[in-house]
């Protein structure tokens, strides 16, 4: 990733905690702890985790609706959260429109009244006849020009979600903060309006952070992801980086599908190279890809190898020899899916999921050579 001075970010957070206690027992729980990213300007920026991870709290600190007990929040080099210096900015008075998950679309007024209502009550306000021309020009930019009339209950799921954008827009946000506002619609419209979202993104040029627990939806909108787990990151990275070159058994199993094989360091990496030797129930497998980690892996150090179904090779009949990672194999099923096939294989006691050949001439039981590419074998330290 390129290196960026501080001017360049639109939001930086530092060190943000927040803490809940439970009523019944006194139990002090972490929500976020010890948060701490930058989010370029004009880049789409997306937190993502399961239930309960944090990201949505996040958010609500950043919106002002949540107040944070630790830490820094910057918004344009201008400070709108510290704990140290007991500032709290109210949210109306923070550079940013939010649209959250239930889109907070007003069923009394019609599709133009609800677009208009940052134009006639927020920071800045227009005339009649300018809020008009813009409110206008906004629902055309998202297709619901033709739908200004109608009251806001007789549009779609699709159709409310871009009216919430375009209200959001409106307010000429510098940052759009955006809680998983594709939740409620079905997998199809989900598909075609993160599209759309993400072309509207990159035409107004506005930064925004965007909030789900769909890995697929993150993998395809953002510039960069946070994985957050249990309060804390896990990793930050392109969307390549998250899915090809994972830092955690977490990170890996939660984005995409992966295959995980604990094993321990067969020897100490020699200086200078980028290879780690592990060993495992499969035999002593190669990793060419691995984070840095804490502190130089030894021998017997516990570990574990992630290769995703794509990068396992499938050939019918026993291994060869010449070249690492090569292992004798039986199918255990094996699925056509017109592209390829979906096949689960065994590697003594180890099971494998792989995306074989569309025409690998292979059925259950048949004995099968399974091939790791190095190249992607990662090496995980936790």
């Amino acid at each position: 990733m390129q290196n960026l001075v501080a001017s360049d970010y639109a939001v930086q957070i530092s060190n943000l905690e927040k803490r809940f206690t439970r009523r019944d027992s006194a139990e002090v729980s972490r929500a976020i702890d010890d948060v701490s990213f930058a989010v370029p300007r004009g880049s789409f920026f997306t937190l993502l985790g399961p239930s309960g991870c944090g990201k949505t709290t996040t958010l609500r600190c950043l919106a002002g609706l949540e107040t944070a007990d630790g830490g820094e929040i910057s918004m344009n080099g201008q400070s709108v959260y510290s704990a140290a210096g007991h500032r709290d900015i109210t949210p109306d008075a923070r550079p940013i429109a939010m649209v959250p998950q239930s889109y907070g679309i007003w069923p009394h007024m019609k599709v133009f009244d609800n677009a208009a209502f940052p134009l006639r009550y927020g920071r800045k306000t227009y005339p009649p006849a300018e809020r008009k021309r813009r409110v206008l020009a906004m629902l055309e930019q998202v297709g619901l020009s033709e739908y200004a009339d109608r009251w806001s209950t007789q549009l779609s799921g699709g159709q409310q979600q871009r009216l919430a954008l375009a209200r959001a827009l409106l307010c000429e946000p510098e940052v759009l903060l955006l809680d998983e506002p594709l939740s409620n619609l079905d997998a199809k419209l989900r598909s075609q309006l993160r599209a759309e979202l993400r072309a509207f993104q990159q035409e107004f040029g506005v930064t925004t952070i965007y909030v789900t627990h769909d890995q697929g939806e993150a993998l395809a909108m953002s510039d960069t992801i946070v994985v957050m787990n249990r309060g804390r990151i896990e990793q930050i990275g392109t969307p390549s980086e998250i899915y090809d070159a994972p830092s955690s058994r977490f990170v890996a199993d939660f984005v995409g599908s992966a295959n995980l094989v604990p094993g321990v360091v067969d020897r100490p990496m020699p200086s200078g190279t980028r290879v780690v030797d592990a060993k495992t129930a499969l035999g002593t497998v190669r990793c060419e890809r691995f984070s840095t980690p804490p502190r130089p892996p030894v021998a017997g150090q516990e570990m574990s190898v992630c290769i995703r179904p794509e990068h396992i090779r499938v050939a019918a009949g026993a291994p060869e020899s010449g070249g690492p990672n090569r292992f004798p194999g039986r199918v255990v099923t094996a699925e056509y899916l017109g592209d390829r096939q979906e096949v689960v294989v065994t590697v003594g006691d180890v099971t494998l999921r792989a995306h074989a050949d569309a025409h690998l001439n292979a059925r259950a039981g048949d004995d099968v050579t399974v091939a790791l590419d190095p190249a992607w074998t990662v090496a995980l330290w936790s």
